[in-house]
């Protein structure tokens, strides 16, 4: 029987039937001899293969080809993968410029990743009812140069409504899947667009002035428009995964475009000479804080382990 993985809480999943009934499912025990390096081998998003047994439970026995997905490194120092969610028509990364602030770093992380799979990205920028003018300012700086880019940014308010049904009708027809720091609004952002699932919202911790984790596992819910939206739980840090030193600048769109340029076809963008990317960021055709996170990306490979996002 073939099934949709609505949801996943680490060790059972949630599988909605083609006849539209929700059946609980662990993995068939072979399932991790097959080398997927993951701490999750099946992914909310999934379409997959189950045999059902006498108790209303099923066991997964095979997952179908998936579209894409998108990845993360799992924890500190770890070798595996943790795969957010498979078969996303696009991702709606949700930004706060404070309370708490989402840094540039680890929005030009999700963003490199995003592309290195293939999945459309737009930038969310929630709580616009809470900033001051500077913040304002900082938050149209940001807008600017993610739109130049090629990002399309909303500027939304969960609490005040806001942009909330220019998000639906973006969100009409297709899989969605919703990610950010922790406490950046993304539960109280999903009440306001499905009300009737009453995510939990957690308060901001004041003296990080960061956000407490409060959705622990990956879930999918269906829109009245068509599609699904998908929650996940709050990231802190993004380790990118699997991705090459030299692969890195071309999950950045301006500084693939500058490198067509550079003297070197293997050049990094770092020492070399006639760099034509080191040449754009010096003329300000390319941010400085992306510049930054791409060189922070590169040292990923040279650390060989997973770096915080702040």
């Amino acid at each position: 029987m073939k099934g949709l993985v609505i949801r996943n809480t680490g060790s059972w999943y949630q599988v909605k039937a083609e006849d539209g009934s929700v059946i609980d499912c662990k993995i068939k025990g072979n399932f991790r001899l097959k080398g997927i390096r993951s701490t999750n081998p099946v992914a909310v998003g999934d379409y997959v293969q189950i045999i059902t047994n006498n108790e209303g439970t099923a066991l997964i026995s095979e997952i179908e080809d998936r579209k894409n997905y998108i990845i993360r490194r799992s924890s500190n120092l770890s070798k595996q993968s943790h795969i957010i969610a498979a078969n996303l028509d696009q991702c709606f990364l949700i930004i706060t410029v404070n309370y708490p602030e989402t840094s540039t770093i680890f929005i030009d992380r999700f963003l490199a990743s995003a592309e290195a799979y293939r999945i459309p990205v737009r930038l969310i920028f929630n709580k616009v009812d809470c900033y001051n003018e500077e913040e304002l300012h900082y938050l149209e700086g940001l807008i600017n140069l993610y739109t130049h880019i090629g990002y399309p940014c909303h500027k939304v308010s969960a609490l005040t409504g806001e942009g909330i049904d220019e998000l639906k009708s973006e969100m009409a027809g297709k899989v969605t899947l919703f990610s950010g720091n922790s406490g950046v609004g993304k539960s109280t952002l999903i009440n306001a667009i499905l009300p009737e699932i009453k995510a939990k919202t957690g308060e901001i911790s004041a003296y990080h002035n960061k956000g407490t984790h409060t959705t622990t596992f990956s879930e999918m819910f269906p829109m009245e428009n068509g599609g699904y939206l998908i929650d996940t739980p709050g990231i802190k840090g993004f380790g990118t995964f699997d991705m090459e030193q030299e692969e890195v600048g071309h999950y950045f769109k301006e500084i693939f475009e500058f490198s067509a340029q550079c003297k070197y076809n293997n050049c990094t963008h770092v020492h070399e000479p006639g760099c034509a990317v080191r040449a754009a960021v010096e003329q300000h055709l390319i941010s400085e804080s992306r510049y930054t996170s791409y060189l922070n990306m590169l040292e990923d490979k040279e650390e060989g382990k997973y770096r915080a996002a702040y």
